[in-house]
């Protein structure tokens, strides 16, 4: 296979894969409501919490991270290379945040981009999860969790690989991911975020 062949493959993989709607599968599968019709209307692991299920909202992170591990496995085991390999995982990044399967209205990402770190660049996903942890743990944003955590991994993709080609793919995801959290940067502004375990509430 040539390598434009191989890029627009991962491409498709990586893509199909991201549009798996785990937080709706899940709350389906455990008789909830439609995680997009209550908190802040979000397809994600946070909103599904929100329902008071966390064995739900465990079963979406899980799924959405893996949707962005197994894009990358996926595409190293077809050995289509590693430039490949992290194309598939941004694509699947770009498939959770707009679905086919959801209307393109999907989640923020997190999960997915963590998955795809973890797998690609194994030690930046680990600071980045790191960061994610020690942020929520001490404000209970997860808003503000995730946006920390997605500006450290190009700056840290790039000192433990020195790759170009990662940093940019890091920083991709992070854009995107900062881009998908306008709201909730003006409510952490304004003092009206949501905080981890916060009770449902009628989506607006």
């Amino acid at each position: 296979m040539n390598p434009a062949s191989s890029i627009a493959l991962a491409i498709v993989l990586g893509y199909a894969l991201g549009c798996i709607p785990f937080a709706v599968l899940s709350s389906r599968l455990f008789g909830l409501a439609d995680p997009r019709t209550y908190g802040s209307g979000n397809p994600g692991a946070t909103n599904v919490l929100r329902s008071g299920s966390r064995k739900a909202a465990l079963l979406t992170l899980i799924g959405d991270a893996l949707k962005g591990c197994v894009a990358v496995w996926l595409v190293k085991a077809l050995g289509m290379g590693s430039t490949a390999a992290l194309i598939a995982g941004v694509a699947a990044f770009v498939g959770h945040v707009f679905p086919a399967t959801l209307g393109f209205r999907g989640g923020k990402g997190v999960a997915t981009a963590a998955g795809v770190m973890l797998a690609a660049v194994p030690m930046a996903g680990v600071i980045a999860l790191g960061l994610w942890i020690a942020v929520a743990l001490l404000t209970r944003y997860s808003s503000l969790a995730a946006l920390v955590a997605a500006s450290s991994a190009p700056i840290s993709g790039l000192l433990l690989t020195g790759s170009a080609a990662v940093c940019g793919a890091l920083a991709a995801m992070a854009g995107l991911l900062i881009w998908r959290h306008a709201d909730n940067i003006r409510r952490l502004m304004n003092g009206t975020e949501s905080r981890i375990g916060s009770k449902k509430t009628t989506a607006g």
